[in-house]
């Protein structure tokens, strides 16, 4: 069976277009995270949407969603198409409009991204196993001790997108590090 993808990096920045817009906002403690839903769409009615979580420490991607499908190669060359507009957007604070490709002139956004195209942020150290989640658990409790948002205060200590900051905190329930989230009948 014959795959198809979309081969990001076959296509050319002024063949493509990329739109920001605002999908939601939590500020927990005076620091905003922020959500962002970019579309990068194709006249070939190919396109590439993206959930991507702007805090004040890292910008990471949530989900993608593409047609035809991303390979890994593409992965890697959808940061470079999303970068600029979204640090534009998150610089200015205002609507974006529909800015061409990922080859502006304009630099990042204090904040965004350093170190140029293909840079890595590096995802906090924390131990593995038993210890980690122990780590897990106590920043848990200490969120919710403080009135924040637990898994929101999980997702920043581990660097992790909220559905793996989910499934932690699940397997810190069920090593007893935290209260069952139901009641067993």
């Amino acid at each position: 069976m014959e795959t198809s993808f979309l081969d990001l990096s076959g296509r050319r920045a002024e063949d493509g277009t990329v739109s920001v817009r605002p999908a939601w906002e939590v500020r927990e403690d005076g620091e905003p995270t922020s959500w962002y839903t970019v579309r990068l769409a194709f006249p070939d009615e190919a396109f590439v949407e993206v959930l991507a979580v702007v805090s004040t420490r890292s910008v990471s991607v949530e989900d993608v969603r593409a047609r035809p499908a991303l390979s890994l190669d593409d992965l890697t060359v959808l940061a470079e198409w999303i970068e600029e507009p979204l640090a534009e957007w998150c610089g200015s604070g205002r609507e974006s409009p529909s800015v061409k490709g990922p080859d502006g002139s304009g630099g990042p956004a204090a904040g965004i991204a350093s170190g140029g195209s293909g840079a890595r942020r590096a995802r906090p150290v924390r131990p593995r196993g038993i210890e980690g989640r122990r780590l897990v658990a106590e920043e848990y409790r200490a969120a919710q001790a403080r009135g924040a948002d637990p898994v929101l205060a999980v997702m920043r200590t581990t660097g992790h997108s909220r559905r793996r900051s989910l499934s932690m905190i699940a397997q810190a329930r069920d090593d007893g590090l935290l209260t069952p989230r139901h009641a067993r009948r």
